[in-house]
């Protein structure tokens, strides 16, 4: 593996024998490493993961979080290749051999992050067929830079369609109950005595757990691609808008925000991500890209709440609360580095977070900003703004 500064570390080739280059990045979350490679936040990314063993659960199709890789490669301590799980259907060097997504085990993950950490994200690449270092470097050095691409369109969906799949009951043992995920049984779409709210959710590379989520609170959901217009948004006749997850720099997105300024105060949104950072966006705010970004299942959110959030994060880039509209709060900040990591305006019925309450992988500590969502969709269902 090379990096584009120049430095260059030896490990031991996994997955598809080949050349990829990308922006290398890293996650702190112990667990999880199927839905991080199927997460399309990370396209063109070479994600480093800081947990020394990984692989041992092996991977199985019910945890990917969309329908393919999207990593441009993955690198680790140690990667398992006898997978020991009962949910396990193959393992992970497999598993990437088979979508040719090249890996890179036996490196020094720990010095590598420190080293990223210390000079900020930068692009690199693996060569894992046999070639040499300084075509490592080369490779490295000519990567084309992702921050100037339009990687939403790239993880987007072509055409609108409708999900129906809910969570499994296992994984969240309170859904469909009241108050612990919201009332899938009685609200299912078509049953109940309430009607079901039809959530548009803008595809900027969302994760199937938020489309699950909304599914197990009895929503209708519509998924829309990134520039679907504003007008054929209305035309759908929604309850609520969710603003997903997705890759790159939000602004290389001006013609997304300015589609979103035409929904905003128009009925409830809600943003996740990149889709917080779109919003924010359309509210007056501007973005600006994070040293190393926060990557990870265990990144502490200080809110109004009496507690403090463990979450989960994918993000290179933030918001920067300076320039939001004088009717714009600031919910949520990260412990870490004090950067925004939620806004709300009660007035446009409209509030977003940074991190991910969808997690898969990570807590599910947020997962209640879903019901708080709904819980604004179902009063101005039943008119009250």
């Amino acid at each position: 593996m090379a990096l584009a500064d120049g430095s260059l570390w030896p490990g031991r080739p996994f997955g598809a024998r080949g050349r990829r280059s990308g922006e290398v990045v890293f996650n702190t979350s112990m667990t999880g490493y199927q839905e991080i490679l199927t997460d399309p936040s990370y396209r063109r990314q070479i994600v480093v993961m800081t947990a020394p063993h990984i692989g041992n659960t092996g991977v199985n199709l019910e945890d990917d979080e969309s329908e393919r890789v999207w990593v441009a490669g993955f690198a680790v301590r140690r990667a398992s290749l006898a997978p020991s799980s009962w949910r396990a259907t193959g393992s992970l060097d497999g598993y990437l051999g088979e979508r040719d997504i090249v890996g890179i085990g036996e490196l020094d993950t720990r010095t590598l992050v420190r080293h990223i950490r210390s000079g900020g994200a930068v692009h690199g690449a693996i060569v894992s067929d046999g070639g040499s270092a300084e075509e490592a470097l080369t490779l490295a050095r000519e990567a084309p830079d992702i921050n100037a691409m339009d990687l939403v369109g790239e993880v987007s969906c072509a055409e609108p369609y409708d999900w129906t799949e809910s969570v499994d009951p296992a994984w969240y043992p309170l859904a469909g109950q009241a108050g612990g995920g919201a009332a899938a049984s009685s609200d299912a779409p078509g049953t109940g005595s309430r009607p079901a709210p039809h959530i548009v959710v803008y595809d900027f590379g969302v994760k199937r757990n938020t489309l699950r989520l909304l599914a197990a609170r009895g929503c209708r959901v519509t998924v829309v691609p990134a520039r679907w217009p504003a007008d054929a948004t209305l035309a759908l006749a929604p309850d609520g808008i969710l603003l997903s997850n997705g890759p790159g720099d939000p602004a290389m997105l001006t013609d997304v925000v300015a589609n979103l300024g035409q929904l905003v105060g128009r009925l409830p949104i809600f943003g996740i991500c990149l889709g917080h950072q779109l919003l924010g966006s359309a509210l007056g705010g501007s973005t600006y890209k994070l040293k190393f970004g926060h990557r990870g299942g265990n990144q502490p959110v200080k809110g109004p709440e009496p507690h403090v959030a463990i979450s989960s994060q994918n993000h290179g880039f933030a918001l920067d609360g300076a320039g939001l509209a004088d009717d714009v709060e600031v919910t949520h900040t990260s412990l870490n580095d004090g950067s925004v990591e939620g806004i709300r305006c009660a007035a446009r019925r409209c509030f977003s977070v940074q991190y991910h309450p969808e997690a898969a992988p990570g807590p599910h500590d947020a997962t209640e900003l879903f019901d708080r969502f709904l819980d604004a969709v179902r009063s101005s269902m039943a008119g009250g703004g």
